[in-house]
């Protein structure tokens, strides 16, 4: 079975978008539903860039929102998308998530439905550049020499949720930004590979803009940790010359490539996922 690709996308690069739609159709997939939000300070030729990049990739997007970006926005959206694919199994990926199996898809939802299970999981894998700077990416490039290392800058440094739910069957739930799915739980040893391709140029200014609207109350939240998250990365850089320090030990980062698995993955991320817990948590089980 060939799941049909759910995404809400933002305002990113259009050649990025491309190069996303090409390595999810390397993987078999031929649906994609897709919708974007865009907050008020994209400018109207920005989005409509986008927009015609989409249409010629042969995507078309369903839904096109314009305001706020408060925090279950995009839940909104995920959820009416998956709606509209209708039954069967769904592949979950923001447009800067580029997921690698050790099989076909096909094979992995069939494994997946064998041992009873309705979800697939997967950790992401932070990219970056040489000298973690945020760089802008040029596709002459390629995403691989552009952000050759990987590392755990969301689980180490941010104490964000690193965990992802790549694959789900139509009738799950999921819950916001796709890291769980309540009552589902993915297998612990075949986790995906989710590279994340989020530390680009701009993105600083975005953490920025997320801070002060989600501070203000202009932007409503569930919960702070969004704008924790994007605190975080901003005092790190600020501290680094405005560079992710790529030297620090602690954040693992390695060279990596999307079309091989890192060495020792299975494991590594198995274990990280196994271990998780939100940093409130895991601060009261320690005490």
């Amino acid at each position: 079975m060939i799941p049909a690709l759910i995404a809400v996308i933002g305002p990113v690069e259009p050649d990025l978008l491309t190069a996303w739609t090409a390595h999810y159709r390397s993987l078999g997939i031929e649906r994609f539903h897709i919708a974007f939000h865009f907050t008020s300070h994209v400018p109207d030729g920005r989005q409509e860039e986008l927009l015609e990049t989409s249409r010629a990739l042969g995507h078309g997007p369903s839904h096109v929102n314009t305001g706020p970006w408060h925090e279950r926005i995009h839940s909104d959206l995920r959820d009416a998308l998956r709606h509209e694919a209708g039954p069967g199994w769904h592949l979950i990926a923001d447009s800067d998530e580029f997921h690698h199996h050790t099989e076909p898809i096909d094979r992995v939802i069939s494994t997946a439905e064998a041992s009873g299970r309705t979800v697939v999981g997967g950790l992401m894998l932070d990219r970056v550049s040489p000298d973690g700077r945020l760089s802008p990416w040029q596709p002459h490039n390629g995403l691989d020499r552009a952000f050759p290392l990987g590392g755990h800058l969301t689980h180490r440094l941010l104490h964000g949720d690193p965990r992802k739910i790549v694959l789900a069957s139509s009738q799950v739930a999921l819950a916001p930004g796709n890291h769980r799915a309540p009552g589902h739980k993915p297998a612990p040893d075949s986790l995906a590979c989710v590279h994340h391709f989020k530390w680009r140029s701009g993105v600083a200014d975005d953490l920025r803009q997320r801070v002060a609207k989600f501070s203000s109350g202009e932007w409503t939240e569930d919960t702070s940790a969004v704008r924790t998250e994007a605190g975080r990365l901003l005092d790190h850089i600020d501290q680094h010359g405005g560079r992710i320090n790529v030297a620090d030990p602690s954040l693992r980062f390695r060279n990596v490539t999307l079309d091989r698995m890192p060495d020792g993955w299975a494991a590594e991320a198995g274990s990280i996922v196994t271990r998780w817990r939100p940093p409130g948590l895991a601060e009261n089980q320690r005490s």
